[in-house]
């Protein structure tokens, strides 16, 4: 491949939204231009695509975008955004060749084949020498989940929206968090506890459980800023008892559900951990909780040990693999590196 391929790429997310554009030549991604908006802020992601490329006037030939949301027929109504967005309509009004959208987590599995060794965290080798499907798990501001269906010679991703299933209780403990979480919403999802706003959620619960405040100068931080990071920080830096209970059964259920996802997919060539939080709280990930509740699945134990599991520490990985999405269909017979990190 000689003649260089300008990509609009995103990774749209319920908090942020990020833009770049990269020149592709010769199987190789250039940045060009990258720019984060506060997704909230914006009435749709067109508005966002106008402030972008006015501020760049970078030409573009093709696009991709990676959506929080099932898409369908190349649209798809954002699970935590008010936006539809259809992939014709920004054809039409920015005079693109073609658009693509896909799921995030989908655009995290494409994007897992740009990245180097150096862009993981290796929470368990497993036995890097069985190959076979693999399956990446994210939580950000929603939770996402992905398979990578092994062939024999590559992996071709797809999305799922199993954040979405029920959540199921384990211990008295969870008994207890399904009962209040039933009363607060419809449906329990995993997703009401394994995301941004699902820490804060699990900390509400437990202050509720253990009948304890919340102390003054953390209801402050959690009023200034982003609750869920606040909680965060006060429970790594050992300022409340209730925080760091939250973040280590944040952690508990991850691998739990990390572990359901990872024996209906058949991940035994790997199980990847994206989205924004796993790179925050690494060091309560890798004190041994997550992997622990991920391989306790009675007579499947052996199996789910021997499959390695990574953190992804690289947060463009969305954005790459948008990209390398939107340059496969727009060059169907062009064969990109097959994806040897999985």
């Amino acid at each position: 491949m000689t003649d260089k391929v300008h990509v609009l790429s995103g990774d749209i997310g319920g908090t942020k939204t990020r833009l770049a554009i990269y020149t592709i030549t010769d199987l190789a991604l250039e940045t060009l231009a990258e720019d984060e908006y506060p997704s909230q802020q914006y009435a749709s992601l067109n508005t966002i695509i106008e402030n972008f490329l006015k501020a760049h006037e970078l030409a573009v030939d093709v696009a991709g975008f990676g959506i929080a949301g099932p898409v369908r027929n190349n649209a798809v109504d954002a699970t935590n955004l008010p936006w539809f967005i259809s992939a014709s309509n920004i054809a039409e009004r920015f005079k693109l060749d073609q658009v693509a959208l896909i799921n995030d987590l989908e655009a995290n599995a494409w994007g897992i084949r740009s990245l180097q060794q150096q862009d993981f965290y290796i929470l368990n080798t497993g036995n890097p020498d069985i190959t076979g499907n693999a399956a990446i798990i994210a939580a950000g501001t929603g939770l996402g989940e992905a398979g990578l269906c092994y062939n024999g010679e590559d992996y071709r991703p797809f999305a799922t929206e199993g954040g979405h299933a029920d959540f199921s209780p384990c211990s008295e403990l969870e008994v207890e968090l399904l009962r209040y979480l039933l009363e607060r919403y419809r449906h329990a999802s995993w997703e009401r506890v394994l995301s941004g706003p699902g820490l804060v959620t699990l900390h509400e619960f437990l202050c509720y459980y253990r009948r304890q405040e919340i102390p003054s100068t953390l209801q402050q931080a959690m009023r200034d800023g982003d609750p869920a990071a606040a909680i965060s920080q006060a429970a790594l830096a050992g300022e409340d008892e209730i925080s760091r209970e939250a973040l280590e059964l944040f952690a508990h259920l991850y691998g739990v559900e990390a572990g359901n996802l990872a024996l209906k997919i058949m991940s035994t060539g790997g199980l990847y951990i994206g989205g924004g939080i796993a790179p925050k709280i690494i060091d309560v990930l890798k004190d041994g909780a997550f992997m622990t509740a991920f391989s306790a699945k009675g007579r499947m134990q052996s199996l789910l040990e021997n499959m390695p599991v990574r953190v992804i520490m690289n947060d463009r990985t969305a954005l790459y693999g948008a990209a390398i999405y939107a340059l496969l269909q727009h060059k169907p017979d062009l064969q990109w590196p097959h994806c040897s990190i999985a």
